[in-house]
């Protein structure tokens, strides 16, 4: 079994290759080729997931040169849950991404998703398989590299912005992930994650603290902790839906996998609990309390994805097997609800053409089915029993009331809040673009309405059409037709026939929904209805979920199952 080690690494670079000789020609093969490919790796993950549970940790060294030389990967049962968990997100958003591909996207536009998709895949399961500190350092800038041109697709401005601010966020933590790997080779001659867990207990007090913090700096970037995630709400929601899901559900969960590992395995002792506490307390406080004051969907979901991440820092940062199992099951939990919603988002971007909750009302009337697949994710990441949310929510703060120190009272506080905040937001949203009547338009704009970029195929990288309007153009060449008014007098005359218009018009809005409704295609409300029931199995499976969590949290704990692994006995 150790020879399937590397394949959900090498079969999506593998496909990515193929994919880009193939290129445009091929399109339709390419789109479903991919959907086998992703298939199968999810299989692969499964039987590594079966296999790390029964036998304990699967290694394999590529080209069987042995630590420190070779390239080891090792796949335990957190690394294998990770990889499962992801397998099957990847699958469902590149089916949403399938299903989502308009008629004016042309075959070579569409060509450039899947090959960047099979990379961005193949960097995620190199981050959670990695043996070394080089290694997981290649698997963060292979999905730099891939995220970067999956965030820009379509070149708008808005995207191209929020592009860049993502890209410098991350070469700069690289920076410092490269000035960390090289502080380590430095004071202990190897980045093996198996010997460093054994030479840095040799090193002295400041070294190891150093190196730990260089660390814990990276993936809380990555994760998007605070005080460092103020990129992430700028830098998501201009993504297409099916990146933005994919984005907010796992990237930032490989930065808080990337802490769990090392924390556990090379900094034994929990020295910086009370740093990671203060950190997990504020993202759990800040986020939430960003989430409240917005009145976009998916700059709302891109807060409450910062403020859950504290719930799982503070699992790690109780540093017990209860909260570290905690940890890992509200990591699992939150990777699949988190991209739910951001699919069902995308669906109502593409039925609704807005994501703003005051031009939105009445879906539950006009699309029920929608309805349903906000509502519940939704109760779910707000933790209503006994949904999985609430249990692995339970199980955070049973560690925490164990441990009984003050930092951890602090956390049950603030998770509690956290808690109540987010049911608030959830409810705000469901009455507000759900059940109460949608809102008559403003008669002083624009009624045209200007497709949402996300309806476009999501491998659209082709420059965006001129918008100037021709009548516009008219109007400004044509000679005036008399004396220009003054400025208070035209505003003046444009006020009276603003609210001429809202009177004449208000009898035939009133008991008809005015929001324009688009075709929302089936495969992908299909996929997103998978995601729903994905996350609902959650809760039919939670004994055994909850065990592979708490035997998980023993193995790292223990520390000797992993290095024995690699090292030999």
């Amino acid at each position: 079994m150790n020879a399937l080690v590397p394949l959900p690494v090498v079969l999506p670079l593998a496909w990515c290759g193929w994919s880009v000789v193939i290129g445009p020609r091929l399109v339709r093969w390419q789109r479903w080729m991919s959907v086998a490919l992703l298939t199968v790796v999810l299989a692969v993950d499964v039987i590594l997931l079966v296999q790390a549970d029964r036998h304990g940790p699967l290694v394999s060294h590529l080209g069987d040169f042995t630590p420190p030389l070779g390239v080891t990967l090792v796949a335990d049962r957190l690394s294998a849950l990770m990889l499962t968990v992801s397998g099957a997100i990847t699958l469902l958003v590149l089916l949403y991404a399938i299903g989502q591909d308009g008629p004016s996207s042309g075959p070579r536009a569409q060509s450039f998703f899947h090959p960047a998709y099979q990379i961005l895949t193949a960097g995620v399961s190199l981050t959670f398989l990695a043996g070394d500190l080089v290694n997981l350092y290649v698997g963060f800038e292979i999905m730099l590299m891939a995220s970067f041109v999956l965030i820009t697709v379509g070149g708008t401005e808005a995207r191209l912005r929020a592009g860049s601010t993502y890209m410098i966020v991350s070469l700069v933590s690289s920076m410092v992930f490269l000035t960390g790997i090289a502080v380590t080779y430095a004071a202990a001659g190897t980045v093996n994650l198996a010997q460093l867990a054994v030479r840095l207990a040799e090193l002295p007090l400041g070294v190891r603290t150093l190196i730990e913090v260089l660390l814990l700096t990276v993936f809380g970037v990555k994760a998007a902790a605070f005080p460092v995630s103020a990129w992430l709400p700028d830098s998501y929601p201009t993504a297409p839906a099916p990146v933005t899901a994919v984005f907010a559900g796992l990237l930032t969960k490989v930065g808080v996998y990337c802490m769990i590992r090392t924390e556990t395995l090379l900094f034994p002792g929990n020295r910086l609990s009370g740093v990671l506490m203060a950190v997990a307390v504020a993202s759990m406080l800040v986020g939430i309390h960003g989430a409240v004051a917005q009145t976009d969907l998916k700059r709302l979901l891109s807060f409450t994805l910062v403020s859950h991440i504290g719930f799982m820092l503070y699992g790690l940062a109780l540093g017990s097997r209860g909260g570290i199992g905690g940890a890992i099951v509200y990591t699992a939990h939150h990777i699949t609800v988190q991209t739910t919603l951001f699919l069902t988002v995308g669906l109502l971007e593409r039925r609704y053409g807005s994501t703003e909750l005051t031009r939105l009302g009445g879906v539950i009337r006009s699309a029920p089915l929608l309805a349903v697949l906000w509502f519940v994710p939704a109760l779910n990441l707000a933790g209503i029993p006994p949904l999985s949310g609430f249990l692995g929510k339970l199980g955070l703060l049973q560690a925490g009331a164990v441990d009984g120190g003050t930092w951890a009272y602090a956390g049950l506080a603030a998770a509690a809040l956290t808690s109540l905040l987010t049911l608030y937001v959830v409810t705000k949203v469901w009455n507000l673009a759900f059940w109460r009547t949608a809102p008559a338009p403003d008669p002083c704009e624009p009624t045209g309405t200007t497709p949402p970029e996300d309806t476009a195929d999501p491998a659209n990288t082709t420059d965006p059409a001129d918008t100037t309007d021709p009548a516009d153009t008219a109007r400004s060449s044509a000679p005036s037709p008399g004396p220009t008014l003054p400025v208070r007098q035209r505003a003046g005359a444009t006020i009276t026939a603003c609210a001429t218009t809202t009177v004449a018009t208000t009898a035939t809005t009133s008991a008809t929904s005015t929001v324009p409704e688009a075709h929302v295609p089936r495969l992908m409300t299909a996929a997103t209805a998978t995601a729903v029931a994905l996350g609902l199995s959650y809760t039919l499976l939670a004994t055994p979920l909850i065990g592979l969590a708490d035997r998980s949290a023993g193995e790292l704990l223990a520390r000797t199952p992993y290095i024995e692994a690699v090292l030999g006995p």
